[in-house]
Formats: C-alpha cells, structure tokens, sequence
C-alpha cells in the first residue's frame, strides 16, 4: 500500500492519497493543489472520500472531481453540511468552494476497493451525524474522530461528545494495537498508543 500525505488548508487538514496496482482513491481534499494531483498521474481515481463535511476536508472536491472524473463518496447524514461549506468557510475565514452533491452515498459495512486493497466503511458519528472511517490492511484512515493524544471537538452543529465516545469504543479500539490511525489533523499513531496514553480514551 502506498499512503501520500498531503497536510491543506490553514488548518493542517491530512488528505490521504492511497495508490494500488494503478489506481487511487483521495480521502479528505480539502483543497486541490499540485502536488497532489501529479500524485494521481498515472492512476485511474476511483473515489473521492469524505470522511465528514466540515469544509476543511471538503473545499477540494469540485475541481479534484473535475481534474480526475471520479466519483465523489460521503455518507448521506453529512449531506447538509456538504451543501453548506460556503457557509462554514465564512465563519473560519477560510474560502471554501461550494462541491457537488455526492454520486454515492457510504453506508456501514460497505467496502471500497482500490487496486489491490479493500477498505470496510464504518459510520462513527460524534464528531458530525455523518462521520465514516475506512479500515483495512492495518490501518484505519479515522478523519476527525481520534487524534495523538485527543479526539475529535464536538461542539459544532452536529456533534456529541458521548456519541464520539461510543463510536471510538464500537468501532475503533475492538482492532488490534498495531492498528494504525491515519488521522485528519496531526501526526500517525497507533491504537495500541492511544489506548495507552490517551486520556479521552481512559475507561472505555
């Protein structure tokens, strides 16, 4: 598996390029800059991932879709928020174009190919109503809901901090300690490391 990361927008957002056996799928664009399209060159797109809509991860969809002709992929609960990243960019200061609505809506226990490589879909509200995660091969690409040392915040429209709770102790900490968490903001970790050392995650 080959993991590119791109850190975007004023706030550090990690967009994930996952390349395989000649194609690739983008997770959380936040913008479209060069780089990471020449990391696409060569590769057939398969998806555009959003693990949420909060306009950070999100702001890149339109002219990625256009550049690759891929198929942009959300879970059908942050579909409201998608439509208002305009809005949200406002309130941050930050100039958000508007993206399209989604070709296909992610549900729990759906799987996304890429290459060689299959990733399970996995629904992890708490952060927004509609938050997902992809888990596969060692690794789970874990968005905004868990970071080194902290969790996703949960006091934008949308967000509970219980249900963030749960969703970590449902859908992330039954993998294994070697399981690494690409995160949405900051650097990898493990979850054997934030099982260890995290506070949010004592007594789960």
């Amino acid at each position: 598996m080959d993991v590119q990361i791109f850190p975007l927008t004023p706030f550090m957002t990690n967009c994930y390029v996952v390349r395989s056996a000649g194609e690739a799928i983008v997770i959380d664009p936040g913008e479209t800059v060069p780089a990471l399209l020449a990391a696409l060159e060569g590769h057939r797109v398969r998806a555009v991932v959003n693990t949420h809509a909060h306009c950070d991860h999100c702001a890149g969809n339109a002219l990625l879709l256009q550049e690759t002709d891929s198929e942009l992929m959300l879970h059908e609960d942050d579909l409201p928020l998608l439509r208002s990243i305009q809005q949200q960019g406002l309130m941050f200061g930050f100039n958000a174009m508007p993206s399209p609505d989604p070709h296909v809506f992610l549900e729990a226990g759906d799987e996304l190919r890429v290459g060689d490589l299959a990733f399970e879909v996995r629904h992890t509200p708490g952060h927004t109503p509609g938050h997902i995660v992809l888990v596969g091969h060692g690794r789970v690409f874990a968005g905004d809901v868990v970071f080194r040392g902290s969790i996703g915040r949960t006091d934008l429209p949308g967000g509970s901090h219980q249900q963030l709770l749960r969703s970590i102790q449902t859908e992330l900490l039954p993998l294994p300690d070697d399981t690494v968490v690409y995160s949405g903001h900051g650097p990898a970790t493990t979850l054997g490391e934030e099982r260890a050392s995290n506070p949010f995650l004592a007594g789960l």
